[in-house]
């Protein structure tokens, strides 16, 4: 995934840069986001280059947002039903088995989009107060992938393998949901950043 960030600071004489960052995914945890520092200008008053850039950027820079229509893939999870379809278009694609949250932890319902997917995840301990860090593994919470949907700014809720597949087909979770290994590894193939989620009860 690659995030466009642009800083434009208005001064006395206006300045632009554009950088582009690739964050490491597998080395981070899903729930623990970083925020880019801000770029500091080198570029002297009054140069050649400050002028070039200035008439670059006269225009309005628009935000590059992920193409899903090529694809038409959307996700349909249905909480009642305790499982996930996978959608092309109107024609069903595959279907999986998943646990959902329990009660006081339900699975937020509504429109979302997947907004963030790791592959082997590390996973980060929201309830001890070190914050302990599990890495991958076949014992770690989040099994072999991470497909989050929805953020607080903070946490994160998504799709994820687990170890404890007795699990799968209940009502278990924090509000996350549950899949099998070798479901949510197919799952992640048919997904992108943007994919639209629908969840309802």
């Amino acid at each position: 995934m690659t995030t466009i960030a642009v800083l434009i600071s208005l001064q006395s004489y206006a300045t632009a840069q554009v950088t582009n960052s690739q964050p490491n995914y597998s080395q981070v945890s899903p729930q623990v986001e970083s925020n880019p520092l801000p770029l500091q200008s080198n570029i002297p008053n009054y140069s050649e280059r400050k002028r070039r850039l200035l008439l670059k950027f006269q225009h309005p820079i628009k935000s590059i947002i992920p193409n899903t229509s090529e694809q038409e893939i959307h996700l349909l999870l249905k909480l009642n039903e305790r499982k996930l379809y996978v959608y092309r278009g109107d024609s069903l694609q595959a279907s999986y088995p998943v646990a959902i949250g329990k009660p006081g932890w339900e699975t937020p319902t509504g429109k979302f989009k997947i907004i963030h997917m790791v592959q082997n995840p590390a996973w980060e301990n929201p309830f001890v107060a070190n914050r302990e860090i599990v890495p991958p593994s076949s014992d770690n919470p989040l099994g072999e992938r991470w497909i989050g949907f929805w953020t607080d700014g903070k946490d994160e809720i998504g799709f994820h393998g687990t170890p404890n597949v007795k699990s799968v087909g209940q009502a278990v979770s924090h509000g996350c949901v549950r899949m099998y290994n070798k479901d949510v590894r197919k799952l992640y193939e048919f997904v992108k950043i943007g994919t639209p989620v629908l969840v309802s009860k």
